[in-house]
């Protein structure tokens, strides 16, 4: 292999990528404009859910329940009514999603250790929110019901009362926020834009007919297929610092292991993620096939079965075992693992080890099956 030849095909891909505006919006900001997006969207935190107050007890102790249930920015409440029927007219006008009903003798019951008549009404069109208000709800009578009985009849008795003291703690995570969890994979989803890149440059080149200028040349197939590989790996290693300094900065997302271990073990990724993106360029003629087939074969298969979204160990097997051969699913791994718990390359160099298999496998079949004629 002449390594001169090799950096001719790349400086010619190179200035195509520059020039062309279209191949370098794709290639470098529409992984950081994806990554917002999708930030926004599928992590959105559920929070100002109106609810509606039905207090048949009218007693301080209910009012300062209600008090208690609706503080801070997750519940507010939007109306106190004196009916059901109320309750039905806000719910079928979408004012509210949740709706609490204090039954009579609240205060009573809750005093003598009868139980805590209550009730919540929540708008089935929207789930998320009303099974947040039940849970939040949930969670502030449980601890209303502990300081009242405290005061009332003393803290020991209101001790004796749990027999369970369950404390929970999330490691990585305290806040258990969506995108604490979710940006880190996303990240292997956004860096599988040069794959398709590559597809669509192999594609064009058969498109418009450029390949025969390569024929007559002394390049060969290796050195063309990675003259091509390269420029995208470049512009990929730059999101690869972009897109962490992005998700610190604006999403707080903590960083906690070493940048040059996610640095090296990114670009394995693209060596990986690039060659599958070179088989479907080798075999596709046109562009439009190769951007489809690229969305099928990295992208959607990327948000179902890298376990991004879902755990790839409740997914059937024969899944399972197709979700080994995506680079995305090794690759979900190490971003999550350096991003939270700070994992080193003594936890992660088996899923290292599979990039780079996977990287040599994809290279080998796209040199195999290219040809280097029209």
């Amino acid at each position: 292999m002449s390594y001169h030849r090799l950096l001719a095909v790349v400086r010619k891909e190179l200035h195509h990528i520059v020039r062309d505006r279209m191949t370098f919006v794709l290639v470098l900001l529409t992984p950081i404009a994806l990554l917002f997006v999708f930030a926004y969207a599928l992590t959105v935190e559920i929070k100002h859910v109106p609810v509606a107050v039905l207090d048949y007890d009218r007693t301080s102790t209910s009012r300062a329940f209600v008090s208690q249930v609706t503080e801070g920015a997750d519940l507010y409440l939007y109306a106190q009514v004196g009916s059901l029927d109320e309750i039905n007219a806000l719910l079928t006008r979408g004012d509210i999603k949740a709706a609490l009903v204090i039954g009579p003798g609240f205060e009573r019951d809750l005093l003598r250790l009868r139980g805590m008549p209550l009730q919540v009404v929540i708008d089935g069109t929207e789930p998320e929110s009303g099974n947040f208000a039940v849970e939040q709800i949930g969670g502030r009578a449980e601890a209303f019901v502990v300081r009242l009985l405290g005061e009332h009849i003393g803290a020991g008795h209101a001790i004796s009362l749990q027999p369970i003291d369950l404390r929970v703690r999330a490691l990585y995570n305290p806040d258990l926020k969506p995108r604490v969890d979710l940006i880190p994979g996303l990240i292997s989803m956004m860096l599988g834009m040069p794959a398709l890149s590559v597809a669509l440059a192999l594609a064009r080149e058969r498109e418009h007919g450029t390949l025969e200028q390569v024929v007559a040349t002394p390049i060969g197939k290796t050195e063309f297929l990675l003259g091509k590989m390269l420029p995208y790996a470049f512009v990929g290693l730059a999101n690869v610092v972009l897109m962490p300094a992005i998700a610190r900065a604006t999403f707080h997302i903590p960083f906690n292991g070493s940048f040059p271990l996610f640095f090296f073990l990114s670009a394995v990724f693209l060596f990986a993620i690039l060659g599958m993106g070179m088989v479907i360029g080798v075999f596709i003629r046109t562009q439009p096939a190769a951007l489809g087939l690229s969305f099928l074969l990295i992208f959607y298969p990327g948000f179902f079965m890298t376990g991004i979204f879902f755990p790839i160990s409740s997914m059937p097997e024969m899944v399972r075992i197709e979700a080994l051969s995506l680079p995305g699913t090794h690759y979900a791994v190490i971003t999550r693992g350096i991003f939270l718990p700070g994992v080193g390359l003594d936890v992660l160099w088996p899923y290292g080890v599979m990039l780079a298999l996977l990287g040599v496998v994809f290279t080998a079949v796209a040199a195999f099956f290219f040809k280097k004629k029209v």
